[in-house]
């Protein structure tokens, strides 16, 4: 459990407030068991036609794909992504092919879908006790080159995943005050009945 500063306006699972993004971690080892179960909740998210577009490529720290993936990463995110457990890189398919179609067509909600399997893993990390941290700081044709990204995928953001340290002593002085649960916008500054409108 976070700290209960974020207080939803409507009655939710805990776990969505629960969520966040950290950047203090313990650096323990995490086992491919618990990573990969956190990678099965990306797969169940939906998508258009149930294309599945994203694909998530992996690596612990501590093993022989834990380099290619953290070079990447800039310089900023590597000072404290040093410590994370594992690292994932999330791609998304440009096409797919909908039912009845003789051939893959162009995917004009890829990138949403793959938001959502985003969204899935990161709650089911946090299920498990551990931390996701997304990224776009990030060399994306580093990753397409050395992660061997083919044609048609678009490389869309990289994680991190960590156990949250309470020692944030060694986060840079300027990201010790922001490693708390951040607030949100108030629903009516997001949601609107009927038209565009929107209140804040």
């Amino acid at each position: 459990m976070t700290e209960q500063t974020r207080q939803p306006e409507y009655p939710v699972n805990p776990i969505f407030i629960d969520r966040w993004s950290p950047r203090a971690f313990t650096g323990e080892t995490i086992s491919e068991q618990d990573l990969l179960t956190i990678i099965e909740a990306g797969r169940w998210a939906p998508s258009a036609f149930n294309a599945q577009p994203w694909r998530f490529i992996y690596a612990r720290a501590g093993t022989p794909a834990w380099d290619a993936l953290f070079a990447t990463l800039n310089a900023f995110n590597q000072s404290w992504a040093q410590r994370a457990s594992a690292l994932i890189v999330i791609v998304s398919a440009n096409r797919s092919q909908p039912p009845g179609a003789a051939e893959p067509k162009p995917n004009g909600t890829h990138e949403f879908d793959t938001g959502a399997a985003w969204g899935y893993l990161a709650l089911q990390t946090t299920l498990l006790g551990w931390h996701a941290h997304g990224m776009t700081g990030f060399d994306k044709e580093l990753a397409r080159t050395s992660l061997g990204v083919p044609e048609g995928y678009t490389v869309q953001a990289a994680v991190a995943i960590g156990r949250r340290s309470e020692d944030k002593s060694f986060l840079a002085e300027a990201l010790q005050s922001r490693e708390a649960p951040s607030p949100r916008l108030p629903v009516k500054a997001i949601a609107a009945e009927g038209r565009f409108g929107f209140e804040g």
